[in-house]
């Protein structure tokens, strides 16, 4: 079937549809940007990209999906890696890949990848000081 034809079914009712104060977003595999358009679908579109987690929270895991697989062999359509190169090295290997394979979605691509890179950062943690309260608590510390 042909994209258009595909995306004329899934826009308006999907599975992965979230619609919550006017907006309506999607939370397909395959799509950068979490919006629900013919663009960034990674079930409309034979070629599309998505970035998650990588296994045991390291690294980014990246899949494309091939663009001529038949529709009857679905485990076989999508292509996986991890990048594990850091910010400026995973940077590079997406700039890479999508230079040739879809080049419009470089920059959701980059921005997605900076995302699941900042969140496995551990960041430290401060410990604030118990607040104290009432006049007792404040007199009993300072003594």
């Amino acid at each position: 079937m042909s994209s258009d034809l595909i995306w004329l079914l899934v826009r308006e009712q999907s599975s992965f549809l979230v619609k919550r104060n006017g907006v309506t977003l999607t939370r397909e595999p395959g799509n950068l940007t979490q919006l629900n358009s013919l663009k960034f679908s990674g079930l409309a579109q034979k070629k599309a990209i998505d970035i998650s987690f990588g296994e045991g929270g390291k690294g980014a895991k990246v899949s494309t999906k091939k663009a001529n697989v038949p529709a009857h062999k679905q485990g076989k359509s999508l292509h996986t890696f991890t990048v594990k190169k850091g910010t400026r090295g995973g940077h590079k290997s997406i700039t890479n890949v999508l230079a040739t394979y879809r080049p419009d979605l470089q920059k959701h691509a980059l921005a997605r990848l900076s995302r699941v890179n900042e969140s496995q950062v551990s960041k430290p943690r401060v410990v604030k000081p118990a607040k104290l309260r009432g006049a007792r608590a404040k007199k009993a510390a300072t003594a």
